[in-house]
């Protein structure tokens, strides 16, 4: 068994496990058999903050309920200013992926010309990432409304369509009219 742990009891209920690392007080594990499993902290704590990690923040899962919100209203043109940002295709500089993995993504310097509020600042207020997340729900409120659009689009075409049928039947009457005084004798009368 090769295991990590630091804090009183913690990895107490591991026996049989491999490749775990137990950080905390009283962080037993989820199972004595348990491997290839990081636990930091226990069930008391409530949030998580790590150092050293590039953007360092804290860690976990947003809030979206509106008991955490204050001031909520309708994106409406708010979202307009992604129709102005330019993706880009790039590759890290080799201090950061020595892989130079193709990327697709957004520049922060560019971002902030359109949407200042989209940018994540580093401690010098320098423009560091994008709030990508918040890039989905302006995509998501923009979507929407073209959708809206398409809808009414298709109702117009739909009504215009019946226009149309009514306006042939109405011409092929009046076709059929014409003919059938086309193929019917006339007699002229000639008073000379």
């Amino acid at each position: 068994m090769i295991a990590v742990t630091r804090g009183v009891a913690a990895g107490g209920l591991l026996n049989s496990g491999s490749n775990n690392i137990d950080i905390g007080y009283f962080v037993a594990g989820g199972s004595p058999n348990e491997a290839n499993t990081i636990r930091i902290g226990n069930g008391d704590h409530n949030a998580t903050f790590i150092a050293g990690i590039s953007g360092a923040s804290k860690l976990g899962t947003m809030t979206s309920s509106a008991r955490f919100k204050d001031e909520i209203k309708p994106m409406d043109k708010a979202s307009a200013a992604i129709l102005a940002l330019k993706p880009v295709t790039f590759r890290y500089k080799k201090a950061i992926d020595p892989q130079g993995i193709p990327q697709f993504g957004l520049v922060a310097e560019d971002v902030e010309k359109v949407s200042p509020d989209l940018v994540v600042r580093d401690k010098e207020g320098k423009p560091y990432s994008v709030r990508y997340d918040q890039v989905n729900a302006m995509l998501l409120n923009e979507f929407l409304k073209e959708h809206k659009i398409v809808q009414e689009q298709g109702a117009m075409i739909a009504s215009q369509q019946k226009q149309i049928d009514a306006l042939s039947a109405g011409l092929q009457k009046v076709t059929a009219q014409l003919e059938l005084n086309r193929s019917a004798p006339q007699t002229v009368l000639n008073d000379r």
